[in-house]
């Protein structure tokens, strides 16, 4: 929930609260919570005391009037709308330089799938995501920061308008796997993939001599229609998952978790 006039998002739920106030508590303006949930937020209302901003004990009528959300569980924190900045040249350098891996979510139009991308994201150590779109800032909502269960404070989150222009640009830094549902290459072959790619990608340049580490983007497409096939063309390579035919696909979370927990693994 958007506090228009105060320009504030609620962030509820134990796990992402918890997480707010241990990675960035600055963040946090205002903090309400239920009576039973003290003990485990006292470090961030006195924090919040040493600042002069104010915490109060709620009930859960007040509680959920605060977040517009019954699955608030006990505790609301009110932090300062966030802001996604664009991706800059500097950053595909950065990510590349570190061998960071992270994902692109190409006009991703569904919260709760975003907060379990990020979920999932945080768990298998992707760093940054990429929102593409004309309106990333509405994704990173209430019930995403909920569903992400703490992820959103350790994933670095950026955004393009044009994802064409940024995979243009990524390609001279990372690989770049894409996934589509009829690609000839499979999600058990992203270990040869990877070591094939990040060859090539060493002998075109010097940009990635030394790197220990290769640095990957997933692109993942649209929940309902995928990745574009002009989108799908700027890939180094497409994989897909195999799966027994009786539905066509899975949900897109699950999909990026999948991934995910594969390139982790290799």
């Amino acid at each position: 929930m958007r506090n228009n006039l105060t320009k504030e998002l609620a962030v509820c739920g134990f796990n992402a609260v918890s997480a707010l106030g241990s990675v960035h508590p600055k963040t946090i303006n205002r903090l309400f919570l239920r009576e039973d949930r003290l003990p485990a937020f006292t470090p961030i209302c006195k924090q919040l005391a040493q600042r002069k901003r104010p915490y109060k004990i709620c009930d859960n009528e007040e509680l959920e009037r605060i977040c517009k959300s019954k699955h608030h569980q006990g505790v609301v924190a009110m932090i300062e709308e966030p802001q996604i900045p664009a991706v800059h040249r500097e950053d595909l350098a950065i990510w590349a330089g570190e061998g960071k891996t992270g994902l692109v979510l190409h006009d991703l139009g569904n919260a709760h799938n975003l907060g379990a991308i990020v979920r999932s994201a945080a768990f298998f150590e992707a760093h940054f995501i990429v929102l593409s779109g004309t309106s990333p800032d509405a994704l990173v909502s209430t019930s995403a920061y909920r569903v992400a269960e703490g992820g959103m404070e350790h994933v670095a989150f950026r955004h393009v308008q044009d994802t064409l222009g940024f995979l243009k640009a990524a390609s001279k830094f990372l690989i770049i796997i894409g996934t589509d549902l009829r690609a000839r290459q499979r999600i058990q072959d992203l270990d040869t993939i990877i070591q094939d790619r990040m060859q090539a990608l060493k002998a075109s340049g010097a940009k990635l001599r030394g790197v220990l580490r290769p640095s990957i983007v997933l692109v993942v497409g649209n929940e309902e229609t995928g990745l574009p096939k002009e989108v799908k063309d700027l890939c180094s390579v497409l994989v897909r998952i195999p799966g027994t035919g009786v539905l066509e696909s899975l949900n897109v979370a699950q999909a990026t978790t999948l991934f995910l927990h594969a390139l982790y693994q290799g």
